[in-house]
């Protein structure tokens, strides 16, 4: 049965496990759930109760008991589980920079000493606990954990059944490590290829395509028959970031669609998202005048989250802010007013406020006002309520430690995310024949962007039998480390030159790396591994593209390099000429092979 044709309405009772630290440990029940109804539950909360649900925050230490200066500083308690006991809090973020993403075992046990600390407090709701593992450029648990190449590579295959696997994959893998929530995938179609904020995020330029892949991914995280496999998905970021060439976290984009370039460009993901029984969407801090004219970016507008999101889309789920800490929402009003703003333009959780008392205290103040009423919380906290039961969180919140080794990163999973990323390598062009090497040669010199990439290939090369040396210049290589790239690749007999966002001005001197790569008279071969279009930019004649920087993308790669396996990735995206306005370099489709 399809996601639509389920019911969204929970079910009727719930229950919560209360643990003593023994059992805590061993992640398992020390007494069967006790039922108690979501309506009950709601009229036992208190107001500070209900309105701790709507927050989503992040707190500072690998331990729930980790006493750490940032928690003080920012939230004025010491420990992550005493952040989420003073604010009640609906949700838990995870970021490596909070010290909280070590390894998948230690994760585990943090995931457990939250929701211990979250049953003991109050009304005694577990929490939301996630992250944003999109995979990708946005890859918030690195290994052990399973690595996928991320949603323009899943592009590239036009495969959802692909698309669907890694979802699947990620999501069970995020839930044996106690996360029930990933803030992904996003919707955004790229129409914009200078976009600084989306880019490699986004499954394609074309809606359909990104439609397909948004709505497999949905049923990959969220449709299991076991409610401890699942995670609950959040579509981003609507009314959809793709058209911009402006980054939310440091301003207010303004996307001039109208309504028809909407329908067209924007809608089909979320439309997709939706159609699938997506637990939460989440919404982006743009500003769209021509569907809506209130000069509110869209998270605080009701028209755009009530009247477009709601009442157009059909959508009944729950509705997350991105960041509050963004910009790009915090230009024209004081950070309190920020949150009572969103929740009457239709949101139920504030993800991230800047200052979490002040955020619950302006919640708090326009209730008692009657700016807000409580029955506005109630419907909010109800839906929150709702997909933590759906997802198995209220029944039973905790996962076994113990068993996180035979669960995340298996040789199976490994293998999977392997062949699918192996379907993603696009073959740009191929002018010059030296692809696929006929000889193997003796000495190839692996330069350009990322320490991580150039390694990981080097690594891949020399178990081919080919000595490889790998000399990384960065994102903004100087002349000097030109020169020494130049130099070092007179001594090597090909040159695998790595590119990533070369295109954009800041790190426009990749683009001098490659033409003195190119005039140096030795065989190169060039390769996007992050954004395609960089591929525009310079001509070589030898591009191909795999849309990660990642180990497994850099194996995928050196499979291609070697005729191990033939390209069979088809860009997603067209790739622009910048020398021929209104002219592609590479269109939407193009991908050669052997």
């Amino acid at each position: 049965m399809a996601r639509s044709d389920r019911p969204r309405r929970a079910a009727a009772t719930f229950g919560v496990v209360a643990l003593t630290s023994a059992a805590l440990t061993a992640g398992a029940g020390a007494e069967p759930p006790r039922p108690s109804g979501i309506a009950d539950t709601l009229a036992k909360m208190t107001l500070e109760e209900k309105v701790g649900q709507l927050f989503v925050t992040y707190a500072y230490g690998g331990t729930p008991d980790t006493a750490h200066p940032s928690n003080r500083a920012e939230f004025g308690v010491d420990t992550p589980a005493q952040v989420v006991q003073q604010y009640h809090l609906g949700g838990i973020i995870h970021f490596t920079w909070t010290d909280s993403l070590h390894e998948p075992r230690q994760i585990a046990e943090l995931s457990n000493g939250l929701q211990q600390a979250a049953l003991s407090s109050g009304a005694g709701v577990p929490l939301l606990i996630g992250t944003d593992q999109e995979q990708g450029l946005v890859t918030r648990i690195g290994e052990p954990a399973t690595q996928f190449p991320g949603n323009m590579a899943l592009g590239a295959t036009r495969s959802p059944a692909d698309a669907e696997l890694a979802a699947a994959i990620t999501g069970r893998e995020l839930r044996a490590m106690g996360l029930n929530q990933n803030f992904a995938p996003s919707g955004d179609v790229n129409v914009d290829p200078a976009n600084p904020v989306i880019g490699v995020r986004s499954f394609s330029s074309d809606p359909t395509l990104a439609a397909e892949l948004t709505a497999a991914q949905v049923r990959g995280y969220e449709d299991s028959a076991a409610a401890d496999l699942a995670v609950s998905a959040s579509v981003k970021h609507f009314p959809g970031h793709g058209d911009t060439s402006t980054d939310s976290h440091t301003d207010l984009p303004v996307i001039d669609h109208d309504r028809q370039q909407w329908e067209r460009l924007d809608a089909p993901p979320f439309q997709a998202a939706i159609a699938e029984g997506v637990d939460s969407v989440m919404t982006g801090h743009i500003e769209v005048p021509k569907l809506d004219d209130s000069g509110e970016p869209a998270t605080l507008s009701p028209n755009v989250i009530t009247g477009m999101l709601r009442q157009e889309l059909g959508f009944q789920g729950v509705v997350f802010t991105d960041s509050l800490k963004m910009d790009g929402v915090r230009q024209q009003h004081p950070d309190a007013r920020i949150p009572v703003l969103a929740l009457k333009a239709g949101v139920d959780m504030m993800l991230m406020p800047f200052d979490v008392r002040a955020a619950i205290d302006g919640v708090l103040a326009a209730v008692r006002t009657g700016e807000l009423t409580e029955e506005r919380i109630d419907r909010s906290v109800t839906r929150i309520l709702e997909l933590k039961e759906r997802r198995g969180v209220l029944a039973d919140p905790f996962v076994d430690p113990a068993a996180v080794g035979s669960a995340v990163g298996t040789p199976e999973h490994l293998a999977q995310a392997q062949r699918i990323t192996d379907r993603s390598t696009t073959l740009l062009r191929n002018d010059a024949g030296v692809l696929p090497l006929a000889q193997p040669p003796a000495r190839l010199l692996v330069t350009g962007a990322g320490d991580g990439a150039t390694a990981a290939l080097a690594e891949s090369i020399d178990r081919r039998g080919s000595r490889s040396t790998a000399l990384p210049t960065g994102l903004r290589p100087t002349p000097q480390q030109i020169d020494e790239a130049v130099a070092a690749a007179g001594r090597h007999d090909l040159t695998v030159v790595l590119t990533n966002a070369a295109w954009s001005a800041e790190n426009a001197a990749q683009l001098d790396l490659v033409r003195a790569l190119q005039q140096a008279g030795r065989p190169v071969v060039a390769v996007a591994v992050r954004d395609a279009y960089d591929a525009g930019h310079v001509e070589v004649p030898t591009w191909l593209a795999t849309y990660s920087d990642q180990a497994v993308a850099m194996e995928s790669l050196a499979k291609v390099l070697f005729g191990e396996i033939a390209p069979t990735g088809a860009l997603p995206v067209s790739v622009p000429d910048p020398g021929r306005p209104g002219q592609d370099r590479y269109p939407f489709g193009h991908g050669l092979t052997w």
